[in-house]
């Protein structure tokens, strides 16, 4: 097992990784206020692991009671969010009763904003049974639910006190979510970590054959490199924007899609494919650039040309983006591989040529 810290001072907490640590207990009770939990899954996850894992809780002593929501990105909403609020009272659940998310982004986002919510506030846990909630969303204390305009519209940033990343969930992890979390892990490369981003192109079909000390090693540095960001700045006033990049054209996508269409790192494969063209338009990289990247994503089973949507749809969800200041879109380019940087330069007009020189014509 390694450990590893986000640093927020008073509010630092260590992400654990390894196999076989969603049965260690131990690892968990110096972060229970109280001997009591509740544990907020799907109904996918629950038949693959709640059990065991309610199990070595049990053991230890510790009351759980259990909250098992519809699976899908259509229901991260008010409704679903009530599902759990519901469950908390019923159980009698206190503030001090520590919230575990066991499941993906959306189960980790929902349980999060329902933690920050609850009684004002109270602990919660993050356990992510998916690759794209263990190297990302599982991280950083981003939660939210989604609007029928926007993805992510209505939440707020709550730190865990501790997130467990166990490896061997993924043994059981669909082909499809594995290349879907693949997206995210890709990203930290092209952002930031050019020597990552070499060990990926050089170990990719090796990581999509799921060898499991490359994968662990691919979520170790993935975390370090969004523990960093996260720890320079928690709130998304600067540096921690750059971990959107595809993500204002890979959330329209999903939105105007309907949600649970595209998995999220589909959508953000794509949406970084658009980044990239634009950022090539401004000059700023090559056609042998845009190139590498395309050639990284397709190698992972990731789709590189977007859905059959209008480019002035793409425009009117994009303007919703929790980037946008003034009324002027800042998206995330490269300035060169590894080299990303927020900017607003792009005119409608640039950034529509790029959304059809990468998508489907409607």
């Amino acid at each position: 097992m390694e450990t590893l810290t986000v640093a927020l001072g008073k509010r630092a907490y260590p992400i654990f990784i390894g196999q076989g640590v969603l049965q260690r207990s131990e690892l968990l009770l110096p972060y229970l206020r109280q001997p009591k939990v509740a544990i907020v899954t799907n109904t996918t996850v629950a038949p693959l692991c709640l059990r065991r894992f309610v199990d070595s809780l049990s053991t230890a002593g510790i009351d759980v009671a259990e909250i098992i929501l519809p699976d899908g990105e259509q229901f991260k909403n008010w409704q679903t969010l009530n599902t759990i609020f519901d469950a908390l009272l019923k159980r009698r659940c206190e503030r001090s009763t520590t919230l575990i998310a066991l499941g993906g982004g959306v189960v980790g986002d929902m349980t999060g904003f329902a933690a920050a919510c609850y009684q004002r506030g109270m602990p919660f846990i993050q356990v992510p049974t998916t690759l794209l909630s263990q190297v990302d969303s599982s991280i950083g204390g981003k939660t939210a639910i989604n609007h029928p305009s926007g993805k992510n519209m209505i939440g707020a940033f709550y730190q865990p006190t501790l997130v467990l990343t166990d490896t061997d969930v993924l043994d059981t992890l669909p082909d499809r979510e594995l290349r879907a979390g693949l997206a995210e892990v890709i990203k930290y490369g092209l952002i930031r970590d050019l020597p990552f981003l070499e060990w990926l192109e050089t170990h990719i079909e090796r990581l999509l054959g799921r060898e499991p000390q490359l994968l662990e090693y691919a979520i170790r540095r993935s975390c370090e490199n969004k523990a960093e960001v996260v720890v320079a700045d928690e709130h998304e006033n600067g540096e921690r924007a750059l971990l959107n990049i595809g993500h204002t054209f890979g959330h329209a996508i999903e939105t105007g899609m309907g949600y649970g269409e595209w998995l999220h790192g589909e959508a953000v494969a794509v949406g970084t494919m658009m980044a990239a063209e634009l950022s090539r338009q401004l000059g700023w990289i090559s056609a042998n650039d845009v190139g590498r990247v395309e050639a990284l994503f397709t190698r992972a089973g990731l789709p590189v040309v977007g859905p059959r949507m209008a480019a002035d749809r793409y425009l009117e969800l994009m303007q919703h983006d929790k980037k946008v200041q003034g009324g002027k879109m800042r998206l995330v380019l490269l300035k060169e591989i590894a080299g990303a940087v927020v900017s607003d330069i792009a005119t409608p007009l640039e950034i529509t040529r790029a959304i059809e020189a990468r998508s489907i014509h409607a």
